[in-house]
């Protein structure tokens, strides 16, 4: 009985590090990124953005950026608004996704 007990604080305290760890890398800070893609690398894995002001990050310029899950490239296309999580000192995009645009 104390042996299960054990395993199952053992697993609980595993799983919320992973989950702190998929949350915040090195437990930087996180932003919410907002842009329009410019250009599409599919091979390379990247997105080319003009990525609207992240206060306490990065001004509004356009840049070229890796994404965390490639797949998500396969959606997008140039002229696309998307938003993602990025962390201080990182220049990966996170969890991607196309806003939809008000017309």
């Amino acid at each position: 009985m104390r042996t299960k007990r054990m395993v199952v604080v053992l697993a609980l305290i595993a799983l919320t590090s992973l989950t702190g760890l998929a949350q915040a890398p090195g437990g930087k800070k996180s932003f919410t990124f907002r842009g329009k893609v410019e250009a599409v690398d599919p091979k390379a894995a990247k997105l080319t953005v003009h990525n609207e002001n992240v206060p306490g990050w990065m001004g509004e310029m356009t840049m070229s950026y890796k994404v965390d899950n490639p797949e998500v490239i396969k959606s997008l296309k140039s002229g696309d608004q998307i938003e993602a999580t990025v962390y201080e000192g990182d220049e990966v995009l996170h969890k991607v996704k196309p806003v939809k645009q008000n017309k």
